[in-house]
């Protein structure tokens, strides 16, 4: 098997919260609580949870816009996970993001042409032509023409604002991007213009993409794989093609949501109660207070994400080897 493009072992980022009394013992919101994941290169690996499972925190961790607490980031085959400034300046050309908010991302006080310059004068890249060569190149692969480059942000569209975006994090050629919700501010018509852009670029390009989103939609037409997360930690890991589907009775709720289009629509599994609190989450597996199949196991007990078949992992205890062949049909009948 070829080396993945990045790996990621046991990823943790833990934030501190403020304490009401000098005596009060320390507390730490969990919003990532050692995931484990690879991508290969050219693949699309999809992320998605309910607001909150750390979805955005961990696609920051792995550009090093947020400081990971623990764990291990490997891109091409190297350690990445505590370099110095010089050393992270360096692979930036090889790691890059697009934001959810394209407005926010963009310097309002600054012309497209001065935006997308910036990050090649940075790392010192080509002359004043050979720049301006690399600008209308891209922007003539994400959609725009030159007179775009002396507009200002506030002059664009929201879907013209999410092409800049693009449009800035492919200027220094990168292998690996991390594309963040970069369609949900968008409408549905601009939507699929947008994600059949990146699915071009990425063929032209030979890109590899963590794809984060709330809409499962998105995600099964954009992925090669699917990474579900639930308060902070990894559920299940399958192939979008793979003809068995989901399994983990939470990534089976969120996809039965997903209306089905010239075929008989699926019965919606419900959950009921809200996700726990971060900060103090239940003991065993987090999902149990709101889980239909939980057993006692999982009420003292923390499962572990297991291989169930090629290429198919899950974290739950319905599906550990000494009770797969009991549970499965009774999760196949309930669900």
């Amino acid at each position: 098997m070829t080396q993945p493009l990045l790996r990621v072992e046991d990823l943790s980022k833990h934030y501190e919260v403020a304490r009401q009394g000098l005596l009060e013992e320390k507390k730490y919101v969990r919003a990532v609580n050692g995931v484990s994941f690879d991508i290969s290169e050219g693949e699309t690996f999809g992320l998605v949870g309910e607001s909150g499972c750390g979805k955005s925190t961990t696609g920051q961790m792995l550009v090093h816009l947020v400081q990971h607490t623990g764990g291990q980031i490997h891109f091409a085959g190297r350690d990445i996970t505590n370099l110095s400034k010089h050393e992270m300046k360096a692979l930036r050309k090889e790691l890059q993001i697009v934001f959810q908010d394209p407005y926010s991302s963009l310097n309002p006080k600054k012309k497209i042409g001065w935006l997308l310059e910036e990050p090649l004068i940075i790392h010192q890249i080509g002359s004043k032509a050979e720049r301006q060569k690399i600008i209308s190149e891209v922007l003539e692969q994400v959609g725009l023409d030159q007179s775009h480059l002396q507009r200002y942000p506030h002059e664009l569209s929201g879907g013209q604002k999410q092409r800049v975006g693009i449009a800035s994090a492919l200027v220094l050629n990168p292998k690996f991007i991390v594309i963040d919700e970069a369609v949900s501010a968008l409408d549905v018509s601009v939507q699929s213009q947008i994600l059949n852009l990146l699915k071009e670029l990425q063929r032209v390009r030979g890109l590899t993409y963590l794809f984060i989103s709330h809409d499962l939609n998105v995600v099964q037409y954009m992925s090669d794989r699917v990474g579900v997360m639930y308060l902070g930690k990894m559920v299940e890991i399958f192939d979008v093609e793979a003809g068995g589907g989901p399994l983990h009775p939470y990534t089976r709720a969120l996809f039965s949501s997903i209306p089905q289009v010239g075929s008989r629509q699926k019965e919606r599994i419900v959950l009921s109660g809200d996700v726990p609190n971060p900060i103090s989450p239940p003991p065993g597996c987090a999902f149990h207070p709101r889980c239909p199949l939980a057993v006692e196991q999982c009420r003292h007990s923390t499962p572990v994400l297991r291989s169930q078949e090629a290429g198919h992992y899950v974290s739950c205890h319905l599906y550990e080897e000494e009770a797969v062949h009991e549970n499965r049909s009774h999760i196949g009948s309930a669900c």
